[in-house]
């Protein structure tokens, strides 16, 4: 059943992208091709930096919430694989199963450590939806007048999913109530304890803004001349779109891109481009994290020794005892 829906989300992912290339031709892409130079990519470079040190910052914090050691050095060299595997492996999540998945070995706990990643991740994107909901409901976009309407959604899920949580579903040691317990408890540890939630929300406001400015640099590299205020919530609503099934990111991305710019009056041609070129940037300032990943995969060559092996027991012939008798008697 997993196998399916993941091979069935690429594949929606796959007939996304090849409906903006139909519509709007290969042009587009191209451009985005052609915009990035050396002075954007070292841009995009500390940009990524610096989001990825904030999360792997927030990413420690949730661990040691739940009681894992993580230090940031570590974390640090972590999401740089994590950033590369995501974007360029099919599901865009695979580095974060890795990450989870070599913590927890580390930690001799798989199942706590793949929970830290999920709650760290999941931090993020309220986050992300909160400052986004935020900006579009102050700045013109082409969903700005339903944005009350997201809000009211929103709050709905919200209450939704407090009243879900709150359920009473058999007794002590149901399966609802060890699950909800163990829910309950992660994200209270790690993530809303007084300790770390401000710690938490800043790492995470940090990280949107720089993937927001890294956009802005790719929209501004394609030609976009409109104003940062009106470009800033287009920007944010394509970033959402990072959220949905892909190939490695790419898919969903472009086309909402597409449709929030021509919505804006600028063009889905330059909106693809500019989601093309944010892509590259992204991913060459992951590159990083391919190198440690191949420093992970080669063989460890130490230095040789040389160990003399035992010589094999063999029981004396009756000659050669005689032999021996007679020596010692000399």
């Amino acid at each position: 059943m997993k196998r399916t829906r993941r091979w069935a989300s690429s594949a929606v992912a796959v007939l996304v992208l090849a409906a903006v290339i139909w519509r709007i031709g290969t042009g587009p892409f191209l451009d985005g091709l052609k915009a990035v130079d050396a002075r954007t990519l070292l841009a995009a470079a500390a940009i990524v930096f610096v989001t990825t040190l904030c999360s792997a910052w927030r990413w420690t914090i949730v661990a040691r919430g739940l009681g894992l050691r993580l230090s940031l050095s570590t974390a640090v060299a972590a999401y740089y694989r994590t950033l590369f595997l995501n974007l360029t492996l099919p599901s865009g999540i695979a580095g974060d199963l890795y990450r989870g998945v070599s913590h927890g070995r580390a930690e001799h706990d798989v199942s706590r450590a793949l929970r830290a990643v999920v709650w760290e991740r999941a931090a993020g994107q309220v986050v992300q939806a909160l400052l986004t909901v935020a900006v579009l409901g102050v700045w013109p976009s082409p969903v700005r007048s339903s944005m009350p309407f997201v809000a009211l959604a929103a709050v709905a899920a919200a209450a939704v999913i407090v009243l879900v949580g709150r359920l009473q579903l058999g007794g002590a040691a149901s399966w609802w109530t060890r699950v909800r317990g163990s829910v309950v408890t992660d994200i209270h540890d790690g993530v809303l304890r007084r300790s770390t939630l401000p710690t938490v929300g800043l790492t995470s406001a940090v990280i949107v803004v720089g993937h927001t400015v890294t956009f802005l640099i790719a929209a501004k590299s394609v030609g976009t001349t409109t104003s940062l205020s009106r470009l800033l919530p287009l920007a944010m609503l394509a970033l959402l779109a990072m959220v949905l099934p892909s190939i490695a990111g790419w898919g969903p991305r472009e086309a909402l891109t597409a449709w929030v710019f021509s919505a804006a009056g600028i063009g889905a041609a330059r909106g693809a481009a500019a989601a093309v070129a944010y892509g590259v940037l992204v991913l060459a300032a992951s590159l990083p994290g391919a190198i440690m990943l191949l420093v992970d995969w080669l063989p460890r060559r130490g230095p040789r020794r040389h160990h003399r092996l035992p010589e094999p027991h063999r029981p004396a012939t009756r000659r050669a005892r005689s032999r021996l008798n007679a020596y010692q008697s000399r």
